[in-house]
């Protein structure tokens, strides 16, 4: 399979823009809200309801994809964010795998007794296909997989084979994320253990691939699991108990180990697969 941003060359230029780019909104928010420096109430506005950072990893990838095919390089990466043209079962598998796996674990945390918090998604039913669409194109997705597993994850595959590639690019993802963990608006992030994020989004980063591979490197696959990762902790609240917590990172750790030893480290991908 070729990728869409071939070559390693402007890895480090990507990287530099994403975090770059999200750090710039989300460092100063961090540093305000801690008392430290005092900021324009215009950008407060704007990173609370604009959420301009989270846009930083598709920038980055537009402009790798300029730098090193021009227009036809563009042109590549769009069309695997629209290539919805593979197998059902892999539609599957982005859509529902992450729900289950999350739902299990808040059964696990309801069968010990641990107090589960009330669902705001369940309280109202009519916001669940809402909440998936507005996730896919304002919560995450579409500003986000078109650089890790686009640009990061492609161009480290070139070097190294898939299991490594998604591990380097799950740290970098998890890293991304680490100023958010001082911001007191960020209820998932604000005085939660960094290193629980870390660790999923690195497993989380073996199983996006896995299915990006799969689709002949469909960003629109990412994008699809990815979605119904962040949809999953929208519809349970059991990962916020201990036992959620603990369960959810044992069943998606051996989910992980099944995907390496089923598919190969190499690729992630079965033989048939071009």
């Amino acid at each position: 399979m070729k990728s869409e941003t071939s070559g390693g060359g402007h890895l480090l230029l990507f990287f530099a823009i994403a975090f770059g780019w999200a750090w710039l909104f989300w460092v100063p928010e961090a540093l305000r809200q801690a008392g430290l420096i005092e900021i324009p109430a215009a950008l407060v506005t704007l990173h609370a309801e604009g959420q301009p950072a989270a846009w930083g990893p598709l920038i980055g990838a537009i402009v790798v994809a300029l730098l090193q095919n021009g227009y036809q390089g563009l042109k590549d990466l769009l069309a695997s964010m629209v290539r919805v043209r593979f197998s059902s079962w892999w539609y599957l598998v982005a859509v529902a795998l992450l729900p289950a796996i999350v739902g299990l674990a808040q059964l696990a945390a309801l069968l010990t007794g641990e107090e589960v918090p009330a669902s705001p998604a369940l309280a109202e039913p009519i916001s669940i296909p809402i909440a998936f669409i507005f996730i896919f194109f304002l919560a995450g997705p579409l500003q986000e997989e078109a650089g890790w597993r686009g640009t990061a994850t492609s161009a480290l595959q070139t070097r190294m084979n898939a299991l490594f590639a998604s591990l380097v690019t799950g740290a970098a993802w998890g890293l991304w994320h680490l100023p958010l963990f001082f911001m007191t608006r960020e209820d998932i992030y604000y005085n939660r253990p960094f290193w629980g994020l870390l660790i999923s989004a690195i497993l989380l980063s073996v199983l996006f691939t896995w299915v990006y591979n799969n689709t002949r490197r469909s960003l629109f696959a990412a994008m699809l699991i990815h979605t119904s990762w962040n949809w999953s902790n929208y519809l349970f609240t059991g990962l916020l108990t201990d036992t959620g917590g603990l369960t959810f990172m044992v069943l998606l750790t051996a989910t992980v180990v099944i995907v390496v030893l089923g598919f190969g480290p190499k690729t992630l991908t079965r033989p048939s697969v071009t």
